[in-house]
């Protein structure tokens, strides 16, 4: 058998690796563009501030961290949803109009979907830049989750199941 010795960097991409960085970064694409609009729809602060936050410390930031990786590898990026243009939430007629406590779902929606393929990524990847890369990702993600979750308890849209007493 003969074993190869790359450095980190130079070490090529095996097509399962592309295919989920390629995949991961076109969901991370679409997430952005939701979550765009769902700041349009918000109306309350301290989610909006935190959505927005989100969207500029997570995935903006993943999305130019794995388009530098397929760049440099010469792996041609996938399509980009347009960017939505920001919109007063008194515009949004009532009836198409998010709640922010069906928005946080949303984004707890984002976020879960993001981690698995993430998890999917470092299942696959040989590369261990790659999956310090995604460990990292998923770790961001789940702080996120995390303020979420308590903005939802503190604003009294936690939805609990009912408790089982026997």
């Amino acid at each position: 058998m003969v074993m190869h010795r790359f450095k980190e960097k130079d070490e090529p991409f095996h097509s399962g690796e592309v295919y989920h960085l390629w995949s991961y970064l076109y969901q991370v694409k679409t997430s952005l563009v939701s979550l765009q609009i769902f700041i349009n729809h918000s109306v309350d602060h301290d989610f909006r501030v935190l959505v927005e936050d989100l969207l500029e410390s997570c995935f903006t930031q993943e999305s130019e961290q794995i388009e530098g990786i397929l760049k440099e590898a010469g792996i041609r990026l996938p399509p980009s949803p347009p960017d939505r243009p920001n919109v007063d939430q008194h515009d949004i007629p009532a009836g198409a109009k998010f709640n922010d406590n069906e928005l946080a779902i949303l984004v707890q929606n984002e976020l879960m979907a993001g981690r698995i393929l993430a998890n999917t990524v470092i299942s696959v990847a040989l590369r261990e830049d790659i999956r310090d890369l995604f460990t990292e990702c998923i770790n961001q993600r789940m702080e996120y989750e995390q303020k979420i979750l308590h903005v939802m308890k503190q604003k009294g849209w936690l939805v609990l199941p009912p408790i089982n007493i026997k």
